[in-house]
């Protein structure tokens, strides 16, 4: 039973690295312009949104 639910999280996790990626690269795209326009509101919070991504990405590569 072990073996099965770590096969589904190791495949769930497999699609979500491919997602997570594109939404690193619009959340980078985001940070551009608002640093751009020296928002710095929305650097901020592109930061905060960066950091969360990061750090799901981290754990599904490990």
């Amino acid at each position: 039973m072990e073996q099965l639910v770590q096969t589904f999280i190791r495949k769930d996790g497999e699609l979500r690295i491919p997602v997570l990626r594109l939404e690193i690269d619009y959340e980078l795209a985001t940070l551009h312009d608002a640093m751009l326009d020296e928002d710095l509101v929305m650097i901020k919070k592109t930061k905060q949104r960066l950091e969360k991504l990061r750090q799901e990405l981290i754990q599904l590569e490990v």
